[in-house]
């Protein structure tokens, strides 16, 4: 395993961040760490990148426990904060980089090079990284990360201000990436779909784990969607009148429901005055999501 996490606890004072923590992430996979706020993902991954020491357990990142220093030479790590020279060049920030992992000379030259044109950035070498866009100085980031051929790449939130263009951009470049492994964190639920496996961080635990597909065939039934000028009132209405499980999610009730399609007519004939829209779905991962974290967003 490339990443092998076991029973892994942390905790801030008094305050409980990581409870137990077990998963492994195969060679070679997209692997994505999602979760609300406060859920956990963050101290995990400032554990993995060796920012941080663990209160107790265990975690071995391409087989080096994250406690020994060796371990930093076999990660490339992209923080959610720039951490580019901006009056440095592209080809000078990936030179310095070089240098710190005792690189040098004509290897080095090769490897900007190589990591540059992965990258499609050839013709930016010699450009002030201050000058470039958002989605320009992401793929240095990536280029930076690499530069020391590591085994396992850690992201932390890699498209926080990239526009769309930008974003499918970067999910290329890592999807273009070959023999190594990519474990990253996102709070965007469209982004963990293209992983190949995800784990859902909630309260410092692991409460789902598994590929995309799978997770959401977990759900079953079909998701019933209603827009409603009083989403909440029509939620509670469902729950007393039908005795279903309805809740508000960014505005609108959602419940599961198996033969939704059949519901709809029960829902509309029951509440015609409240419903402006219905729509039937087979569930999303941001169904499992909210099944698996009990989190009612409005």
């Amino acid at each position: 395993m490339s990443v092998d996490v076991d029973g892994l606890t942390h905790r801030y004072g008094e305050r409980v961040a990581l409870d137990g923590v077990s998963f492994s992430v195969r060679s070679g996979e997209v692997f994505a760490l999602v979760g609300p706020n406060g859920g956990g993902k963050t101290t995990l991954f400032k554990i993995l990148s060796t920012a941080l020491t663990p209160s107790s357990g265990t975690a071995r990142v391409a087989g080096i426990d994250v406690r020994d220093d060796a371990v930093r030479r076999r990660i490339g790590v992209v923080f959610q904060a720039p951490s580019l020279d901006g009056k440095l060049t592209v080809g000078e920030n990936l030179l310095h980089h070089g240098h710190l992992y005792g690189l040098s000379g004509a290897g080095l030259r090769q490897r900007i090079g190589e990591e540059l044109a992965r990258f499609g950035l050839t013709d930016r070498t010699g450009a002030r990284v201050e000058k470039l866009s958002g989605g320009l100085q992401r793929r240095v980031e990536l280029a930076k990360s690499l530069l020391h051929r590591p085994e396992v790449l850690l992201l932390d939130e890699p498209s926080t201000g990239l526009d769309p263009g930008a974003r499918r951009d970067l999910w290329d470049a890592l999807r273009g990436l070959k023999g190594v492994t990519v474990l990253l964190t996102t709070h965007l639920l469209e982004e963990a779909e293209r992983c190949d496996r995800l784990a859902i961080l909630h309260k410092g635990k692991v409460v789902a784990i598994g590929e995309p597909m799978t997770l959401r065939g977990e759900i079953g039934g079909d998701v019933v969607t209603v827009r409603s000028r009083d989403a909440r009132q029509l939620a509670d209405a469902i729950r007393e009148k039908l005795g279903e499980q309805a809740e508000v999610v960014d505005g609108t009730v959602r419940l599961s429901r198996d033969r939704g399609h059949e519901f709809v007519g029960r829902l509309v004939e029951a509440f015609p005055q409240w419903i402006e829209s219905v729509t039937v779905a087979k569930p999303s991962l941001e169904d499992v999501f909210m099944s698996k974290t009990r989190e009612v967003w409005s």
